[in-house]
């Protein structure tokens, strides 16, 4: 599918890259289907979320548990069902990311992760019922206790 964006001019995204949320993303509500953008660098854990209806709209993203290597949470029964999950390799967990001018504040919100099944391309953004993660974890924070 060619979709025109802001941020990577028109690009082509494959029909498998597309991911449909029945009830959008928390502020973004209407809007119901994204690309995902991998990154060049196949290294990276870093990606986007490019929406498909507004051509400015587009999230970094990260796979969480390349930065916070203990991240664990119970996906709801409600959302299992509304996925259609059936095994946990269908899934892929994405938190979005904030980046800030000054860069060591760069964070990625634990709290609301995104979930795709990557078998039928349905995707949530679900609000854990914890106290234990935010909505703004600073990735160098965890990237430097990583290095102790």
């Amino acid at each position: 599918m060619l979709v025109k964006t802001t941020h990577f001019g028109e690009i082509n995204i494959k029909d498998e890259d597309i991911i449909e949320f029945s009830e959008g993303i928390v502020g973004f509500e209407d809007i119901h289907r994204y690309g995902i953008i991998r990154n060049q660098n196949s290294d990276s854990p870093f990606s986007w979320l490019q929406a498909v209806e507004k051509s400015e709209l587009a999230f970094a993203v990260v796979d969480p548990f390349v930065i916070k290597k203990d991240y664990d949470f119970v996906l709801s029964d409600e959302y299992v069902k509304a996925l259609d999950i059936n095994d946990p390799s269908q899934v892929n967990v994405y938190a979005i990311v904030v980046v800030p001018d000054d860069l060591t504040k760069i964070s990625m919100n634990l709290k609301a992760p995104v979930i795709v099944n990557k078998d039928n391309r349905k995707a949530a953004q679900v609000i854990l019922d914890t106290d234990e993660y935010t909505v703004r974890h600073y990735i160098m924070d965890e990237l430097q206790k990583q290095e102790v």
